[in-house]
């Protein structure tokens, strides 16, 4: 019988075949689009795929059949455990940059592809040139193993610790960058939320502590030789990361190719001199305090007794150069009359050609001149908002959704966040007039 279809291979199957299709999938699009993160999304599924595959198809007779499918599960290369490392950063690169090259990358992924090329010249040496070319048996396990596969074995526990050394040492360094790139996205996104790739770094762990686990196995099975079943359990526990993958993958990477993320990529440095000074803007700006009043300011409704005070509705003025000053004034005077904050998906760069200015010199003046990130200094304005809303009288059958999308949020869980970051307290427990 070509494949058994016992307890423990069909409990198997159900991990390898989303593996493959969704493997396949993805090298396809990425072949389509051009796309870095598809690929790299393609290689970290086929790594726990090919190695679930292999105990899938022990336990479906392969191992024991000692004819031609025996000889495949000693040849094909189901170790790619040094690949994971460089992958897992390669993938978070490709994520987080949208001019991500791979000609200066390929370094990363040198481990695994020389762990494949060993695989492949043992197939060469034992199945062309001593079977092939010079007609000898294949010594080993009733004549389908080679010598060079068997002495490759005995490699398996120096490679399963260097591809855990391996994978601990780029996870780290994706955990190093992921807070330089929290701040990039403060510093740029009004809207992070989709762009963090909080799953990700869950999946990561969990990958660190499949690696760890399997691990475990190799050292105890090669001091204790184990039973063949008791492997089972890990590598099970491993194919629940390909569903993992897949889900957190798909979703990451549909949102990184939907943004404008340029994270590690140098920017130009600030040449305030260069650029001409806006005309004149005529803004609401008071001297005293920096406190921005627009127009529906002096009609709004007053905050219900007890309503706590924005204190970061006063934007506070630091030291800034005075050539940047008639950029903070235009800056201010957009933000009032144009209420560009009320855009979910408002940008750094969005707001910069708006002003006829660079990226660099708004977030010079915003970081310098209001003393707050593109974040904080946009929801600002929209918790500002918020609150307005909130106490109007107007606006009292709008639900808290409702309130929220009506400021410039684009959910509700980032609304109440960052209302209760700026105001101390939940939009729940802000009192209400009744409609």
């Amino acid at each position: 019988m070509f494949f058994f279809f016992g307890p423990r291979s069909s409990l198997l199957l159900p991990f390898v075949v989303p593996g493959i299709v969704a493997t396949i999938w993805l090298l396809s699009r990425a072949w389509r689009r051009g796309s870095a993160a598809d690929a790299l999304l393609a290689l970290l599924l086929l790594v726990p795929t090919l190695n679930v595959s292999q105990w899938m198809l022990g336990y479906a007779g392969w191992f024991d059949s000692h004819d031609g499918r025996s000889t495949v599960m000693f040849y094909v290369p189901w170790r790619a455990n040094m690949l994971l490392g460089g992958a897992y950063y390669l993938y978070f690169r490709s994520l987080t940059n949208q001019d991500f090259r791979w000609r200066p990358s390929l370094k990363h992924l040198l481990p695994g592809l020389i762990e494949w090329g060993f695989f492949a010249a043992v197939a060469v040496y034992d199945l062309l040139w001593q079977r092939g070319l010079l007609g000898r048996a294949l010594p080993d396990f009733f004549g389908t193993k080679g010598r060079a596969a068997t002495l490759l074995d005995e490699l398996a526990l120096p490679e399963a610790l260097l591809g855990s050394a391996l994978l601990l040492g780029y996870s780290l360094r994706v955990l190093a960058d992921y807070r330089l790139y929290r701040r990039y996205l403060d510093d740029n996104f009004s809207d992070p939320e989709r762009l963090r790739f909080a799953g990700l770094r869950q999946l990561l762990g969990l990958q660190v502590l499949g690696m760890l686990l399997t691990l475990v196995y190799t050292l105890i099975n090669h001091t204790y030789n184990l039973n063949y079943d008791v492997g089972w359990y890990f590598f099970a526990l491993r194919g629940t990361l390909i569903y993992g993958l897949i889900i957190v993958g798909i979703q990451a990477n549909y949102a990184a190719a939907t943004s404008p993320l340029r994270f590690g990529t140098p920017q130009r440095e600030l040449e305030p001199l260069v650029l001409p000074a806006p005309e004149s803007a005529p803004t609401n700006l008071t001297a005293a305090t920096g406190q921005i009043e627009t127009a529906a300011a002096a009609t709004e409704p007053a905050p219900a007794a007890g309503a706590p005070v924005l204190a970061d509705a006063a934007l506070p003025a630091s030291e800034l150069p005075a050539e940047l000053e008639p950029w903070r004034e235009k800056l201010l005077a957009l933000m009032a009359t144009e209420q560009p904050w009320l855009e979910p998906e408002l940008t750094l760069t969005e707001l910069a050609q708006r002003l006829r200015t660079t990226p660099n010199v708004l977030s010079k003046v915003i970081n310098s001149g209001c003393g707050q990130n593109f974040n904080d200094f946009v929801n600002t304005y929209r918790v500002h908002e918020a609150r307005r809303k909130l106490a109007d009288p107007r606006f009292a059958h709008y639900s808290l959704v409702g309130v929220a999308l009506e400021s410039g949020f684009n959910s509700k869980s980032t609304f109440n966040r960052v209302f209760k970051k700026l105001l101390g307290q939940a939009p729940s427990e802000v009192a209400r007039p009744k409609s």
